[in-house]
Protein backbone atom coordinates (compact mmCIF):
# COMPACT_ATOMS: atom_id res chain seq x y z
CA UNK A 1 0.00 0.00 0.00
CA UNK A 2 1.33 3.57 -0.88
CA UNK A 3 2.12 5.77 2.04
CA UNK A 4 -1.01 7.88 3.02
CA UNK A 5 0.67 11.21 3.95
CA UNK A 6 2.42 14.53 2.32
CA UNK A 7 3.61 16.31 4.46
CA UNK A 8 3.44 20.51 3.93
CA UNK A 9 5.49 22.93 5.31
CA UNK A 10 4.99 26.80 4.51
CA UNK A 11 8.76 28.31 5.02
CA UNK A 12 10.22 31.73 5.38
CA UNK A 13 13.65 31.89 6.05
CA UNK A 14 13.72 28.43 7.92
CA UNK A 15 16.43 26.51 6.56
CA UNK A 16 17.96 25.49 9.96
CA UNK A 17 14.07 24.61 11.31
CA UNK A 18 13.66 22.82 7.82
CA UNK A 19 16.56 20.63 8.35
CA UNK A 20 16.01 19.77 12.16
CA UNK A 21 11.90 19.52 10.70
CA UNK A 22 13.15 16.73 8.37
CA UNK A 23 15.11 14.34 11.12
CA UNK A 24 12.28 14.36 13.20
CA UNK A 25 9.91 13.08 10.23
CA UNK A 26 12.27 10.37 9.25
CA UNK A 27 10.76 7.53 11.17
CA UNK A 28 7.47 8.44 9.74
CA UNK A 29 9.09 7.96 5.94
CA UNK A 30 10.65 4.90 7.80
CA UNK A 31 7.16 3.72 9.32
CA UNK A 32 5.69 3.87 5.59
CA UNK A 33 3.06 7.02 6.38
CA UNK A 34 4.97 9.65 4.50
CA UNK A 35 4.87 9.40 0.72
CA UNK A 36 5.73 12.75 0.02
CA UNK A 37 7.17 16.70 1.47
CA UNK A 38 6.28 19.71 0.09
CA UNK A 39 7.81 23.20 0.85
CA UNK A 40 5.52 26.00 -0.16
CA UNK A 41 8.02 29.03 0.36
CA UNK A 42 7.22 32.59 0.47
CA UNK A 43 10.13 34.41 -0.77
CA UNK A 44 12.98 33.00 1.87
CA UNK A 45 16.55 35.02 1.42
CA UNK A 46 18.46 32.37 3.83
CA UNK A 47 19.19 28.65 2.55
CA UNK A 48 15.57 27.25 2.37
CA UNK A 49 15.14 26.79 -1.05
CA UNK A 50 18.39 24.75 -1.15
CA UNK A 51 17.36 23.16 1.65
CA UNK A 52 14.39 21.94 0.28
CA UNK A 53 15.82 20.81 -2.67
CA UNK A 54 18.51 18.72 -0.57
CA UNK A 55 15.94 16.93 0.73
CA UNK A 56 13.96 15.89 -2.15
CA UNK A 57 10.92 17.86 -1.27
CA UNK A 58 8.84 19.58 -3.50
CA UNK A 59 9.29 23.29 -3.90
CA UNK A 60 6.21 25.62 -4.53
CA UNK A 61 6.77 29.17 -4.49
CA UNK A 62 4.65 32.55 -4.24
CA UNK A 63 3.88 35.46 -1.68
CA UNK A 64 4.42 35.17 1.63
CA UNK A 65 1.40 34.60 4.05
CA UNK A 66 0.96 31.00 5.67
CA UNK A 67 -2.68 30.51 4.50
CA UNK A 68 -1.85 31.16 1.25
CA UNK A 69 1.37 29.15 1.65
CA UNK A 70 -0.36 26.26 2.68
CA UNK A 71 -3.03 26.30 0.20
CA UNK A 72 -0.32 26.07 -2.66
CA UNK A 73 1.02 23.54 -0.89
CA UNK A 74 -2.14 21.52 -0.48
CA UNK A 75 -2.95 21.90 -4.09
CA UNK A 76 0.68 20.14 -5.34
CA UNK A 77 -0.41 17.06 -3.17
CA UNK A 78 -2.24 13.94 -4.60
CA UNK A 79 -2.01 11.81 -1.37
CA UNK A 80 -5.61 10.51 0.73
CA UNK A 81 -4.04 12.42 3.71
CA UNK A 82 -2.18 15.78 4.84
CA UNK A 83 0.12 16.12 7.27
CA UNK A 84 0.16 20.40 7.74
CA UNK A 85 3.13 21.68 10.13
CA UNK A 86 5.31 25.03 10.59
CA UNK A 87 8.92 24.41 9.96
CA UNK A 88 10.14 25.14 13.66
CA UNK A 89 7.30 22.63 14.95
CA UNK A 90 8.09 18.70 15.27
CA UNK A 91 6.30 15.40 16.11
CA UNK A 92 8.16 14.06 19.68
CA UNK A 93 8.85 10.32 20.29
CA UNK A 94 7.11 7.58 18.69
CA UNK A 95 4.32 9.77 16.99
CA UNK A 96 3.93 7.43 13.85
CA UNK A 97 1.79 5.26 16.49
CA UNK A 98 -0.85 7.54 16.74
CA UNK A 99 -0.94 8.95 13.63
CA UNK A 100 -1.11 5.74 12.28
CA UNK A 101 -4.47 5.17 14.67
CA UNK A 102 -5.83 7.92 14.12
CA UNK A 103 -5.98 7.05 10.34
CA UNK A 104 -7.24 3.76 10.62
CA UNK A 105 -10.03 4.52 13.25
CA UNK A 106 -10.76 8.49 12.68
CA UNK A 107 -11.04 9.23 8.59
CA UNK A 108 -13.89 11.68 9.32
CA UNK A 109 -11.60 13.55 11.84
CA UNK A 110 -8.64 15.69 12.00
CA UNK A 111 -6.06 15.38 14.44
CA UNK A 112 -4.04 17.87 16.41
CA UNK A 113 -0.90 16.64 18.61
CA UNK A 114 -0.65 18.72 22.33
CA UNK A 115 2.04 21.19 22.03
CA UNK A 116 5.80 21.61 24.10
CA UNK A 117 7.84 24.71 23.49
CA UNK A 118 11.54 23.81 23.75
CA UNK A 119 12.36 25.85 26.68
CA UNK A 120 12.58 25.07 30.50
CA UNK A 121 10.87 26.70 33.76
CA UNK A 122 7.49 27.35 34.60
CA UNK A 123 6.78 30.04 31.98
CA UNK A 124 6.59 27.30 28.98
CA UNK A 125 4.51 25.09 30.59
CA UNK A 126 2.03 27.48 31.27
CA UNK A 127 1.49 28.63 27.82
CA UNK A 128 1.54 25.31 26.71
CA UNK A 129 -0.75 24.06 28.81
CA UNK A 130 -3.39 26.92 28.12
CA UNK A 131 -2.53 26.43 24.54
CA UNK A 132 -4.06 22.06 25.02
CA UNK A 133 -6.49 23.85 27.25
CA UNK A 134 -7.86 25.87 24.62
CA UNK A 135 -7.09 23.10 21.69
CA UNK A 136 -9.61 20.76 23.80
CA UNK A 137 -12.49 22.63 25.45
CA UNK A 138 -12.98 25.26 22.96
CA UNK A 139 -11.61 23.51 19.67
CA UNK A 140 -9.42 26.14 18.61
CA UNK A 141 -5.69 24.51 18.05
CA UNK A 142 -3.22 26.45 15.97
CA UNK A 143 -1.14 25.82 13.45
CA UNK A 144 2.17 24.77 15.80
CA UNK A 145 0.39 21.74 17.02
CA UNK A 146 -0.05 20.57 13.27
CA UNK A 147 -3.03 19.50 11.47
CA UNK A 148 -3.55 16.01 10.24
CA UNK A 149 -6.13 15.77 8.09
CA UNK A 150 -7.67 13.40 4.94
CA UNK A 151 -7.37 15.76 1.53
CA UNK A 152 -11.61 15.37 1.05
CA UNK A 153 -12.42 16.44 4.46
CA UNK A 154 -10.16 19.69 3.69
CA UNK A 155 -12.01 20.14 0.65
CA UNK A 156 -15.14 19.47 2.03
CA UNK A 157 -14.30 22.48 4.10
CA UNK A 158 -13.40 24.70 1.35
CA UNK A 159 -9.73 24.54 1.98
CA UNK A 160 -7.41 26.33 3.85
CA UNK A 161 -8.50 30.12 3.58
CA UNK A 162 -5.95 32.52 1.45
CA UNK A 163 -5.40 34.55 5.07
CA UNK A 164 -2.00 36.24 6.28
CA UNK A 165 -2.70 35.26 9.41
CA UNK A 166 -5.60 33.31 12.03
CA UNK A 167 -5.50 31.07 8.94
CA UNK A 168 -4.87 27.85 11.39
CA UNK A 169 -7.94 29.61 13.76
CA UNK A 170 -10.33 29.84 11.05
CA UNK A 171 -10.00 25.92 9.90
CA UNK A 172 -10.20 25.16 13.39
CA UNK A 173 -13.46 26.90 13.31
CA UNK A 174 -14.60 25.51 9.93
CA UNK A 175 -13.93 22.17 11.17
CA UNK A 176 -15.64 21.98 14.86
CA UNK A 177 -16.70 18.66 15.91
CA UNK A 178 -14.33 17.21 13.54
CA UNK A 179 -10.87 17.62 15.32
CA UNK A 180 -9.51 15.05 17.48
CA UNK A 181 -6.83 15.18 19.92
CA UNK A 182 -3.71 12.60 18.78
CA UNK A 183 -2.03 10.82 21.56
CA UNK A 184 1.28 12.34 20.81
CA UNK A 185 3.34 15.50 21.14
CA UNK A 186 4.99 18.40 19.02
CA UNK A 187 8.26 20.65 20.19
CA UNK A 188 7.89 24.27 19.03
CA UNK A 189 10.43 27.09 19.28
CA UNK A 190 10.22 29.46 22.11
CA UNK A 191 12.16 32.03 20.14
CA UNK A 192 9.44 34.66 19.91
CA UNK A 193 8.45 33.84 23.35
CA UNK A 194 11.57 33.75 24.63
CA UNK A 195 12.65 37.29 23.02
CA UNK A 196 9.58 39.06 23.62
CA UNK A 197 8.59 37.75 27.07
CA UNK A 198 6.12 35.06 28.03
CA UNK A 199 3.32 37.18 29.71
CA UNK A 200 3.66 40.40 26.56
CA UNK A 201 3.67 37.96 24.02
CA UNK A 202 0.93 35.23 25.39
CA UNK A 203 -1.39 38.47 26.28
CA UNK A 204 -0.14 40.14 23.00
CA UNK A 205 -1.54 36.84 21.10
CA UNK A 206 -4.49 35.84 23.35
CA UNK A 207 -5.91 39.66 22.13
CA UNK A 208 -5.02 39.24 18.93
CA UNK A 209 -7.21 35.97 18.87
CA UNK A 210 -9.98 38.05 20.30
CA UNK A 211 -9.65 40.54 18.01
CA UNK A 212 -9.99 38.02 15.06
CA UNK A 213 -13.09 36.51 16.37
CA UNK A 214 -14.88 39.72 17.23
CA UNK A 215 -14.29 40.20 13.31
CA UNK A 216 -11.02 42.21 12.61
CA UNK A 217 -8.97 42.09 9.62
CA UNK A 218 -6.90 39.73 9.41
CA UNK A 219 -4.59 41.45 7.15
CA UNK A 220 -4.67 44.27 9.69
CA UNK A 221 -3.86 41.91 11.98
CA UNK A 222 -1.10 40.45 10.44
CA UNK A 223 0.21 43.77 9.78
CA UNK A 224 0.67 44.61 13.77
CA UNK A 225 1.89 41.40 14.44
CA UNK A 226 5.04 42.01 11.88
CA UNK A 227 6.13 44.80 13.54
CA UNK A 228 6.09 43.39 17.05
Amino acid sequence: MPAPITVIIPTLNAAEALANASVALMPGVEAGLIRALVVSDGGSQDETVEAAYQLGATLVSGPPGRGGQIARGVATATTEWLLILHADSWPEDDWTRPVANHIADHPDRAGWFRLRYRATGLAPRIVAGWANFRSSFFGLPYGDQGLLIRADLLTSIGGVPDLPLMEDVALARALRGRLKRLDGTVSTSAERYLSGGWIRRGGRNLWTLARYLMGADPARLAERYRHR
